[in-house]
Order: structure tokens, then sequence, then C-alpha cells
């Protein structure tokens, strides 16, 4: 209140200038507070309709008192959603950008041909105006706000500031496109029908696929009497089909235990069968860990949209992202996807550890390529034991998955945000602080 009528008293009584005059105090008032230390805040999600899309943010301020007001979250949610709605935001601020693409954009401007014929210092500034724009329209903080397109992401930012009365500040986003860099298979029906009749054609008389379907029936006969109990006790235990769960116990004289391991065998071969094929539909999925310190942002990948709405679907992408938030260690999909060169470099110092300079060059190496083979594994995704059920790992899970479906599944690829990691937090000295001011 007192604030209002000081703004009217400095601006006699008009409304419209007393508003942009406190809008500028408030903008004073957030860059001084710029140059403070906000490592508190919140890890956000925006999940667009539809799970095409997906936003991982955090935003920072000073106080985790802050951070849990309403005001706050608010601002991360929208702020995540500005994100999803501009596809071509890269970074945060023009100063974000990358300096190679900028000097690299600016030499293809100096030699364009409608700036040839124009004086060297009018080019110069022609061009700098152009780099200027092209900068900006990939910074985030320069864009209108979609809810009020008369005031930018900046303003916005510090509006809050001013209101809330801490530093806040935009540290990092992520942004998923589904299915976006993956080459999606072109299906021409007509060269696959004459292809099939092609085939067909070619192939051999039809008796001994008869005596290949009756080999087939009387493996596949089952040996002996299946106890139904023992038909629900498995189907319950393993999610499978009936008629698979009776096979199944029918082929290991009804033991529900080797059973089990023999629907996995096969739901694993199942499972290869696939991973040659192109899996470019799916789901972007977040899991956001009580607090909002901790946020995962994951595409998951199969083959049809019809698939990715189901339900078995969606739960395995949910799994996938709580594990990855589960485990801090995890770096990377694979053991595949492991930095090269940070397995060289490991691989080097553990040939000149001590405890293995005594030993013969071939059992030295055997040693090595064991610790690495541990450590390699420690940071991938998929060697990880599943944390809702320890006796299968992340990429059994997967390819069961797999197998139910039927049709291939991928991870692939995640980001993972712990709040102000790597932000060096202020330490407050409350006794030299007052002792300071007394000396004063």
């Amino acid at each position: 209140m007192m604030d209002c009528k000081k703004a009217l008293q400095e601006n006699n009584g008009d409304i419209a200038e007393a508003t942009a005059w406190l809008r500028k105090k408030g903008m004073a008032s957030a860059d001084k507070k710029a140059s403070r230390i906000a490592a508190e805040g919140a890890v956000v999600s925006y999940i667009h309709a539809g799970s095409r899309i997906g936003v991982l943010l955090e935003l920072n301020c000073e106080t985790d008192f802050v951070a849990r007001g309403d005001r706050f979250k608010e601002l991360a949610q929208d702020l995540a959603m500005q994100v999803a709605a501009c596809p071509e935001v890269e970074y945060i601020s023009p100063s974000d950008a990358d300096q190679e693409m900028v000097a690299r954009e600016r030499d293809i401007e100096m030699q364009k041909e409608d700036l040839l014929s124009k004086p060297e210092n009018i080019r110069e500034k022609i061009v700098n105006g152009r780099i200027e724009k092209l900068v900006n329209e990939k910074a985030l903080i320069t864009k209108d706000f979609i809810k009020n397109t008369d005031v930018t992401v900046e303003d916005l930012v510090k509006t809050a500031t001013a209101e809330i009365g801490e530093k806040i500040s935009i540290r990092r986003f992520a942004r998923f496109n589904l299915g976006e860099g993956i080459e999606k298979r072109v299906d021409d029906f007509a060269a696959e029908v004459a292809a099939q009749t092609q085939v067909k054609a070619a192939a051999p008389a039809a008796e001994p696929k008869e005596e290949k379907k009756e080999e087939k029936k009387e493996e596949d006969a089952p040996s002996v009497k299946v106890d139904a109990k023992l038909v629900k006790q498995l189907r319950d235990s393993t999610g499978c089909g009936m008629m698979d769960c009776k096979k199944a116990l029918a082929q290991n004289n009804n033991s529900v235990e080797e059973a089990t391991a023999w629907l996995r065998k096969k739901g694993m071969a199942s499972a290869d069968k696939k991973a040659s094929r192109i899996a470019a539909e799916g789901a972007v999925v977040s899991y956001i860990h009580a607090g909002s310190r901790i946020g995962v942002l994951l595409e998951l990948n199969c083959e049809t949209d019809f698939v990715a709405r189901g339900d078995r679907f969606k739960e395995l992408a949910q799994d996938l992202a709580m594990q990855v938030a589960a485990c801090p260690e995890v770096e990377y999909i694979s053991p595949s996807d492991a930095d090269q060169e940070m397995v060289a470099r490991e691989r080097d110092i553990e040939m000149q550890k001590e405890d293995l300079l005594s030993k013969p060059e071939n059992i030295r190496e055997k040693i090595v390529n064991g610790r690495i083979e541990k450590l390699v594994n420690e940071k991938a995704l998929i060697t990880k034991d599943f944390i809702k059920n320890t006796d299968v790992t992340v990429e059994d899970l997967v390819k069961t998955a797999t197998a139910e479906i039927g049709e291939k599944i991928s991870i692939r690829r995640f980001e993972r945000f712990n709040l102000g990691e790597g932000i060096e937090k202020r330490n407050e000295d409350f006794a030299a602080e007052v002792a300071a001011q007394m000396g004063k």
C-alpha cells in the first residue's frame, strides 16, 4: 500500500505513470540482487499433451522457504511451459550463445551478396544487427512470455525477484522432442506385397511344410498333465498368457520356478529378435522426487503410437525415470555408451597401480579388464538392478516388456538434474559479521 501511495504522489496521481514507476523500481531492486548466490529452488517438469514434448528446468532462489512458496512454484512451471512452447530456444541468455557459432554466422553474413557493395562500416552495422537478432531468437529470456506477450521472460523473472525479495535465476533446462533425429521407416505396402508374392512363387512344395508343422505340434504337445492352480499361480507371478504358462509348466514338469525361468528365456529370445526394428514412437516422461530437488526427463521408444498410449508402456516409462532418479552414479544407458577416452584413461591408471606392478603382464591385463568392466557397468543404466524387483536388471525389465507387448522398446536418452549441484553455496559466519559491523 505504501509503495502504491508513494508512486501516485511521485506521478501526480497518474495511474499509468505510477505503474511504470513501480515497475522500474522493481527492476532496479531485482538488479541489485543479481550478485547474490541462489543455490536453493526447485527442479520442475512440463510434459505436453500426448507426451511428445518434455521439459526439465531448474529455477534457483536463495532460500528453501521461498522455494516452497506458491508464487515461486507457479513461476517455475510457467518457465518450463515457455521452453516447451519455443522449439527454437537453445540457451537461457544471449551471452550463453556458442561463440564459435556466432563467429561462423558473422563470416557468412559478411560475404552475402546484398552487402558486398556497401561500405565496410555500414556492412559491419548491418551484420551486427543480423547476428544480434539471430542470437536473441535462440535465447529464452528475450522471448515474449506466452501468458502475457507485453512482457519478456527476463521481465517476468525480474518482477518475481522484486516481489519475492530474493534473487531468482533460471539455471538450466533440457527439452526432448519425441523421436527427433530418428530415421523413421517409410513403408511401401505395394512393394512389400509384390516382394512377398515373389517369395511365395519361389517357395518349395507344401509337403515339407506340413511335415514341419507336424513335428512342431509333436514338440509343443504337453508331456504332462498341467495343474490349473499352478497355471494361475504362474500367470499371477509373470503376467504371461494362459497358454504360455500352461506350455511352460508342461515343458518343466509342473515346476513353477523352472517354468518361470523358461518363460523368461523365451521372452528374452523374442525381444532379441526385435532389436533390429526401428522404434521412433513412444513417450517423453518425467519424474520429480519429493521436495523438487531431483528431476529426471526420459524418452522411451516403441514402434507404434498405439503401444505408446497403453498403460503397460506408460508404467514402464515412469518406472525407468524413477530408476534414473534413484541411481545418481548412472551417466549413460548402456556400457557401450561409455566415453572411450575416459575408459582409456582409467585403464592407464589401473595398469600403473602398485598392487599390480609385481604381477605378470597377462595376469595384470585380466585384472585391469575386470576392474574397468566393473567401473563401466556401475555407470550404465541397463546393468542396474531394478529398484522395484532386484531379482531382475533394467535390461531384463525392458526385454520382458518387449516380449509381452510384442514391439521393440528402447531407452533412448535421459537427463537428470540435482538441485544446486555445482553451485558454490555461501557459508555465513554470523559472529564474524556482527564483529565486523561492531568494528565500524
